[in-house]
């Protein structure tokens, strides 16, 4: 796979600059910064609002995060911009996107404009902003989604202009979609429309990152009506009760991830063909729909008394 070579003067300037004087302090912060726009933290906050909290405000931000999550790869396979150490030598790769993968990997790192993590941390961070409206939740989602992109410029792994788009990308997925599912009333067919728009992505996109975004779209546009109509759930405000929830869910996240992946040989789930890409969908669709309505429905079975 080839990408695009594009920047300007200033950026690589800058970048080397930092990576001299970021020392080994520094690069072990801008990791545990970035960890604010993997994955992992976002099933974790989406978890806590879905299992515990406030379930309609989870499915709300769900959205926002499926829309931002394909988005950024669809729009990364048009641009196909490499990441910046690829192009220069005084760049290094201090955090690759799959550790298991040749950092020169493209199909496994994934492109480079815009920033996944900077989308994915304005769109979540900025949507809990919209929708709760508190002085110090409005902080959160500017300073972390800030912080979350600084590190990725740290570690090497993007432009600063990618952070930028991925920023701008974020906070409109937050804003725009928050208002149209205030002013849509059928969940059910905006689902089906954002689903539609996306599709097309699996004609031209030859990153992971979106088959496993468009894997947890189908998966949360399945299961928020599966749960509505045969699960319904309560929240708890419990804190012993909501903490086996979370790690619950986070343990279920990791054994279906594993077990998923046992009936395919390595190589293949590796390829760059059209089949392991599809196995990837399926894979990330089960493990989402698994989590947010089939583990649900053992919330009853775990009760505690006052006092127990």
């Amino acid at each position: 796979m080839k990408g695009n070579i594009f920047y300007f003067s200033w950026e690589p300037t800058v970048m080397e600059w930092i990576q001299q004087h970021l020392g080994t302090i520094g690069v072990e912060i801008a990791g545990v910064l970035s960890w604010f726009g993997e994955e992992t933290m976002l099933v974790a906050i989406l978890g806590y609002l879905y299992w515990c909290r406030n379930k309609s405000l989870a499915k709300q931000l769900g959205t926002n995060l499926v829309v931002a999550l394909v988005a950024a790869p669809m729009l990364k396979n048009i641009v196909f911009r490499i990441r910046p150490y690829f192009n220069h030598n005084g760049i290094r790769c201090l955090k690759p996107i799959d550790s298991t993968a040749d950092i020169y990997n493209i199909r496994a790192q994934g492109y480079s404009f815009p920033s996944g993590h900077s989308t994915n941390a304005a769109t979540a961070f900025g949507s809990l902003a919209w929708y709760i409206r508190k002085r110090w939740v409005i902080c959160m989602g500017i300073l972390i989604p800030l912080l979350v992109g600084i590190s990725r410029v740290l570690l090497g792994v993007h432009y600063p202009t990618d952070v930028l788009a991925g920023w701008g990308i974020g906070y409109c997925c937050a804003i725009l979609f928050s208002e149209v599912q205030k002013k849509v009333r059928n969940n059910n067919l905006l689902h089906l429309v954002i689903l539609i728009c996306a599709i097309p992505g699996c004609f031209y996109c030859r990153t992971s990152d979106y088959f496993t975004a468009l894997g947890t779209m189908l998966g949360f546009f399945v299961a928020v009506p599966f749960e509505e109509r045969f699960v319904r759930f309560k929240e708890t405000g419990s804190v012993l009760i909501s903490a086996l929830r979370i790690a619950g869910g986070i343990a279920v996240f990791g054994v279906l991830n594993k077990l998923l992946k046992m009936p395919f040989r390595k190589a293949f789930l590796e390829s760059d063909v059209w089949s392991a890409y599809l196995v990837r969908t399926i894979r990330y669709g089960i493990i989402i729909f698994c989590m947010l309505a089939v583990y649900p429905l053992v919330f009853d079975k775990i009760r505690f008394r006052k006092g127990e």
